[in-house]
């Protein structure tokens, strides 16, 4: 009996012991819950929105029609195809057409275009003589802070520095450095103030009739102004006065204190025969550039201006490009050597002397068109003997079809002696008593 008893009281302890540890497991399990779970939910990142759906790849269709929308909304040029761009101006290298016009002739904020103006400064200071390729400027406090602090283009000079002249031009060029541009300005004119006013004095002896210049990096400054029409001369004028040192803005990259940088001109590599020039942006003259481009012997010089993105930009510039070639093209009209006219000789052994043009002329015509230029050709006559062989004697004024007027030197096509004492007293007779008629 006794036994039992105890039996039961040992099952009843352990019983007791099971609910207790069973009791005891809710409150366990809980508090670990209650830890457990702030903790991972700290760790977990925030929901993220749900995931846009894929936009499918737009049909050649739907990618015309946009680009189209989008040319209808920007307005017409002036002169050429339609562009987004709000500036434009297209001229051919050989006759000076413009092939393409925009707001041209209207001001703007030249952004980093306004380079160009200096590298042309800096090559002309080179080709004179005035200054060599391993020529060193310092770098001021000025040139250092300018690229400091702010989102601008830079080649990463240090105060330290003491970069030579050729270096500069490649970070101007290629790195679009706005510290490399204070830095040729301080070091060519003692001041940027100094070298702003040589730009503008170059600026209009070279024919830039619209643009003022304020610094030497196109930074944003009040008054600081161009025009589309005078980039594509100042590009212009580049190519053909420093045929050498032009290939500089052919050059894809440049490394300069470890850092090395791709040129912003992204057609030297997409499109075929860009060989420059100089791309520029800021918040008020939006994104442009200013190309040229070269195929079988044929230049183009392409300036956009005031586009939205770098890749409209590349993509404006290299649709024009192809249209300027596909549709346009040059004739020569006139060969190096060929008569224009003749010109009466006044007592000489001939009669006439041809004149001759010196040089080709060509004209630009569209696709369609056909160029019809009206030449004429003016000289003081008759001409006196003895005559020298490629003596000026007149000058050829040749019409374009855009109705510019372009003048070439016509020149002796050959020597005339002066006549013997019989025949020239023979012709002042016939003269005098018949006058011309005779």
């Amino acid at each position: 009996m006794v036994r039992r008893v105890l039996l039961r009281i040992d099952r009843l302890r352990v019983l007791a012991l099971f609910l207790a540890l069973a009791g005891l497991a809710g409150p366990v399990v809980d508090a670990y819950a209650q830890t457990e779970q702030p903790r991972r939910q700290q760790n977990q990142q925030k929901p993220r929105p749900p995931a846009k759906p894929a936009t499918a790849p737009k049909g050649p269709k739907a990618a015309a029609a946009e680009q189209a929308a989008k040319l209808e909304a920007a307005g017409p040029s002036q002169i050429g195809t339609t562009t987004v761009a709000r500036f434009a101006c297209m001229i051919d290298a050989d006759t000076g057409t413009v092939i393409l016009a925009k707001d041209a002739e209207k001001p703007m904020a030249p952004s980093s275009m306004a380079k160009m103006m200096t590298v042309y400064l800096l090559f002309e200071d080179l080709t004179s003589g005035k200054l060599k390729p391993d020529t060193r400027f310092s770098v001021s406090e000025r040139a250092y802070a300018i690229t400091r602090g702010t989102h601008s283009s830079t080649m990463f000079l240090e105060p330290t520095d003491q970069p030579t002249v050729n270096e500069l031009i490649q970070g101007i060029i290629v790195d679009s450095g706005n510290d490399a541009s204070v830095a040729v300005a301080e070091g060519m004119a003692g001041s940027e103030e100094a070298f702003a006013e040589r730009m503008n004095k170059r600026a209009k002896e070279i024919g830039l009739t619209g643009s003022v210049f304020k610094n030497s990096s196109g930074w944003p400054a009040e008054g600081q102004r161009v025009t589309a029409r005078d980039l594509a001369v100042l590009a212009l004028r580049t190519v053909h006065d420093f045929p050498q040192l032009y290939k500089h803005y052919a050059q894809r990259d440049f490394t300069f204190n470890g850092k090395t940088q791709p040129n912003r001109n992204l057609e030297l590599k997409t499109v075929a025969g860009v060989d420059g020039l100089k791309t520029g942006h800021t918040e008020e003259g939006g994104f442009g550039q200013t190309t040229s481009a070269i195929r079988d012997g044929r230049r183009l010089i392409l300036v956009l201006n005031g586009m939205s993105s770098i890749a409209e930009r590349a993509q404006e510039t290299a649709r024009l490009i192809e249209w300027g070639f596909r549709e346009s093209s040059n004739k020569t009209i006139l060969k190096a050597g060929d008569t224009v006219a003749e010109a009466p000789v006044w007592l000489g052994e001939k009669e006439k002397v041809p004149l001759v043009i010196p040089q080709s002329v060509m004209v630009t015509s569209m696709v369609g068109q056909t160029a019809q230029p009206r030449i004429v050709a003016r000289f003081d006559g008759p001409v006196a003997a003895p005559i020298a062989k490629g003596a000026k004697l007149g000058t050829a004024v040749v019409t374009m079809p855009d109705n510019r007027t372009i003048e070439y030197p016509l020149l002796a096509g050959e020597a005339v002696e002066r006549a013997g004492v019989v025949s020239r007293v023979s012709t002042l007779i016939r003269h005098y008593l018949l006058g011309w008629a005779s």
